[in-house]
């Protein structure tokens, strides 16, 4: 119950975790349970998007901290299955959307970062609270912020753990999209069903080699773009898009 998931015939998948009396916290047993969503959306082969939320007003508020913030044993046990699910988040080969409903802080905000696309409504706000708690950044927060908005203001957001507007976010480059709250759902709907419907391979590979972008030198940018051009061409969703466009007509890809 801590973790609603719901599929719809275009294959689009929201989770949304379901704490409200908690501000949507995360406990120990939800990592795990994260992990293993996220892993069995990814080798599905009829899921095609993945859509993260949490049930309103809050979105996540990061790790339940209300038992001390560890499991029983060391702390440094505790940790693996939030590494995992951080991970688990990462590899999911499909495109991910993070539908930003409210309060987004600590291993929240990072979970949203951890996603390929945020739209956030407007009363949105995002923290690197962890500092205040008297920890550091985790849930891949030093991985993720420096490669989206730089060194430096990952610095700032992570030392000072400020509480940033959605507008703010969108500004230094965290959020994709800011829309009303009551277009919210709508706006990620409209997202979720663009991106299902596009070529599952294509997409698949395009998202792979963009996130390996900054550990690749040219020439092996290159050399994978050309390998996922030659699995495209012999496939029949590429076949398909080349036909729609002769015909005039939207294509229908079935990821095969």
């Amino acid at each position: 119950e801590d973790i609603l998931v719901e599929r719809n015939a275009s294959g689009v998948v929201t989770l949304t975790l379901n704490r409200p009396h908690h501000k949507n916290a995360v406990t120990f047993p939800m990592w795990n349970e994260l992990q293993r969503i996220f892993q069995e959306v990814s080798n599905s082969t009829t899921d095609r998007v993945l859509v993260i939320t949490g049930s309103a007003p809050v979105f996540c508020s990061g790790a339940d901290l209300s038992t001390g913030g560890v499991p029983d044993g060391h702390p440094l046990h505790g940790m693996g299955p939030v590494n995992a699910a951080a991970n688990a988040l990462h590899e999911v080969t499909k495109p991910t959307i993070a539908k930003v409903n409210g309060v987004a802080v600590g291993a929240g905000m990072n979970l949203a970062l951890g996603c390929d696309l945020i739209v956030a409504g407007e009363s949105a706000r995002f923290s690197q609270i962890f500092v205040k708690r008297g920890l550091s950044v985790d849930f891949g927060g030093t991985w993720l912020l420096p490669r989206l908005i730089g060194v430096h203001k990952a610095k700032e957001l992570a030392l000072f753990g400020d509480v940033i507007s959605a507008q703010d976010a969108a500004e230094i480059g965290i959020v994709n999209r800011v829309v009303a709250d009551s277009e919210l759902d709508q706006f990620a709907d409209d997202w979720a069903e663009r991106l299902a419907a596009g070529p599952p391979l294509a997409m698949q590979q395009t998202k792979k080699m963009l996130s390996n972008a900054f550990s690749q030198s040219l020439s092996e940018a290159l050399d994978a773009e050309a390998s996922a051009q030659t699995v495209n061409l012999v496939s029949e969703d590429t076949r398909e898009g080349i036909k729609a466009l002769l015909e005039k007509r939207p294509p229908k890809f079935e990821g095969r």
